[in-house]
């Protein structure tokens, strides 16, 4: 016991030595791993699937009268485990429970009431090969509660199989599995616990095919030999539902890697139950929705986060048949904003221009409509025309659309701007619909005017200079022609 706390010490101040002198280990580190260890240690413990690994250190303890005994035993690959000096147990192929009971009972037959306990102390880690249709072939670590599918994640390639997985054991003997039954259906004997020595071989998947549209479980699938769609369909799309439109199913098909678009045709599911698939398909499931009639909204309308002002909007909207236009235009109350001018819409059926004032039937309770909704129609909502009005000194005065949250500059800017030699530090006016004066820092409403003010002193001196120097000319003419002819004589 004393030789075995020295070496303890000494293998304890050589790890600290190492770690000072070359800045490899750190305390942080050492701790990580102890907590690994013993997290494996519960894990192992606690699971009656744990089997006895070659390399695993077991700890062993009982009272020999009044002389406590421990011992310390490493699983070697033999698998040949000495108790003591009691008897040789073989490990080979049992669980840590099943050698737990058998070391207890050795020990007990010959120890009545020692106290007998054997534990993990240390589970044995070891290496396995993973090859064949993945990233690379590679080496990852492992130990005896690593099932297949914890060092296939970021090994396998998008043409990897998981139908066609082949372990080969350290005996040499070879087992296949399927980990999409494991995934799928629980199955865990499809994802077995790894053993040192095995090696793992993946294969190409054979046929893989795209499910999308109306099924339960869309998604891409690894179809076994014989497989049918009607396996496609009940097992991996796990049944289509009542609304899915089985009679056109889509299948897209490519011939070869070259063949980029692939080409489409359809088959009826419903008599063609055995239709065989082939590698790369992509079987669509259309909806009995599909068919249902459509109408087109379009104009100032937006959805539930409102609606691009600058843009019309257009909107396919599948109706029942025999759905009037009140009933539809409630349900769709929130594409109307603030812009749309619900008052002024209409309908436009073939040549037939309808109007249809949506007001009355969001606002008026007692406003009834009878029109019905047909395949086809386009509703148009027109913008509410709010205008800005911009006069005075700028290059282009006039009336712009109003866009909200916009600044008096905006609308000043769409004028083209101030005319600098008419106008002297922004000076501008601002009168709203009801003729209140508002700042500048106000929020410009619908219906506002704004007025760049002609205030350059310059700019009259220039307005009427040419004025008075044709007057002073015309005065110092008279004077000069009078003088002339001596009438000032």
């Amino acid at each position: 016991m004393k030789k075995f706390l020295l070496v303890c010490v000494c293998t304890l101040f050589c790890i600290s030595a190492f770690s000072q002198a070359n800045n490899t280990i750190n305390p942080d580190e050492i701790k990580d791993l102890n907590l690994a260890s013993a997290a494996n240690v519960q894990l192992a413990m606690s699971n009656p699937d744990y089997m006895v690994t070659a390399g695993d250190i077991y700890a062993l303890a009982y009272a020999a009268g009044s002389t406590a005994v421990r011992y310390t035993i490493l699983v070697d690959s033999t698998y040949k485990i000495r108790v003591s000096n009691l008897g040789i147990v073989d490990a080979t192929g049992k669980s840590f429970l099943e050698l737990k009971k058998q070391v207890e009972d050795i020990v007990s037959k010959n120890y009545p009431m020692s106290g007998v306990q054997f534990s993990l102390t240390t589970p044995s880690s070891f290496r396995i090969i993973i090859k064949g249709e993945v990233k690379e072939t590679t080496e990852k670590s492992a130990w005896a509660l690593t099932r297949l599918s914890d060092v296939l994640k970021e090994c396998l390639t998008n043409y990897s199989s998981l139908r066609n997985i082949m372990i080969t054991s350290a005996n040499g003997k070879i087992k296949t599995y399927d980990l999409f039954k494991a995934q799928r259906d629980g199955n865990m004997k499809e994802d077995p616990y790894l053993r040192p020595g095995d090696v793992i071989s993946v294969k190409k998947a054979n046929r893989t095919v795209n499910l999308r549209g109306e099924v339960f479980r869309v998604g891409l699938y690894q179809l076994l030999d014989g497989e049918t769609i009607k396996d496609l369909f009940e097992y991996y799309g796990n049944g289509i539902p009542v609304y899915a439109d089985d009679t056109r199913v889509q299948i897209t098909r490519y011939d070869d890697e070259t063949d980029k678009d692939g080409h489409k045709f359809y088959i009826d599911y419903s008599k063609d139950k055995n239709f065989e698939l082939c590698d790369s398909d992509d079987v669509y499931v259309p909806s009995y929705r599909s068919l249902k009639p459509v109408m087109f909204m379009e104009g100032a309308i937006g959805s539930a986060e409102g609606v691009d002002l600058d843009a019309s909007t257009k909107r396919t909207i599948q109706f029942e048949k025999g759905t009037k236009y009140d009933d539809l235009i409630k349900r769709y109350a929130g594409y109307f904003t603030a812009v749309s001018d619900i008052s002024n819409a209409y309908i436009i059926r073939d040549a037939e221009i309808i109007p249809l004032d949506l007001s009355k039937i969001l606002y008026d309770s007692s406003y009834v409509s009878n029109l019905l909704t047909e395949p086809y129609d386009t509703l148009r909502i027109p913008f509410k025309q709010y205008f800005v009005s911009v006069a005075g000194s700028v290059v282009a005065p006039g009336r712009y659309p109003y866009i909200p949250d916009r600044t008096w500059e905006y609308y000043i800017g769409l004028a083209g701007g101030f005319i600098k030699t008419q106008n002297n530090h922004d000076a501008i006016r601002i009168v709203d619909i009801n003729g209140k004066e508002l700042s500048k820092t106000d929020i410009i409403t619908p219906e506002t005017t704004i007025t760049a003010e002609t205030n350059s002193g310059l700019y009259y001196f220039n307005l009427y200079a040419p004025v008075v120097t044709t007057v002073l000319t015309l005065i110092s003419t008279t004077l000069s022609i009078l003088a002339v002819t001596g009438v000032f004589k």
